[in-house]
């Protein structure tokens, strides 16, 4: 399998909708809770940067060894998430952008033969580094379309 457009395109820019979705929204709106337990435009955002240098990792060690197998990513359960919430919103932006070109970079840089590498997702099961990133795309989908609801509510 190959790297195609449509997953480049939006490994590029998919995340940049982010500063155009939150231009509107004062500090208190990017902090609300829709309800206890629910994760704040603040907190999606800093999963997001949190959750790019795992990605990373986890590229790499499919590139580099056979078939490797990871837990399932929980941020809550994560030691050094509350280290990304306590950063600015601004910087965890800044920070995913600068992250990003290391994914794009990496993800664009592997050889064919590389791409169709597995590594094992406890739900979704094997899947090549394409599949991957494609999950990592449709993940952070999910959390941008949280994102904009959440700035389009009344409390925002």
């Amino acid at each position: 399998m190959n790297l195609y457009l449509a997953l480049t395109d939006r490994l590029k820019t998919q995340h940049e909708s982010i500063p155009v979705i939150i231009a509107d929204v004062d500090r208190p709106g990017l902090e609300w809770h829709p309800s206890p337990g629910k994760w704040s435009i603040h907190d999606n955002i800093a999963h997001l940067a949190s959750y790019q240098p795992l990605f990373i990792s986890r590229m790499n060690k499919i590139a580099d060894q056979d078939a490797p197998v990871f837990e399932r990513y929980n941020a809550d359960a994560d030691p050094e998430f509350p280290g990304w919430q306590s950063r600015k919103t601004v910087d965890l932006v800044e920070q995913l952008f600068i992250d990003r070109e290391t994914i794009l970079t990496l993800i664009t840089g592997l050889r064919h033969k590389q791409l169709s590498r597995m590594g094992t997702h406890p739900k979704f099961g094997k899947m090549t580094i394409i599949e991957w990133t494609e999950f990592f795309l449709l993940h952070e989908a999910h959390h941008l379309f949280t994102i904009f609801q959440l700035a389009r509510s009344e409390k925002a």
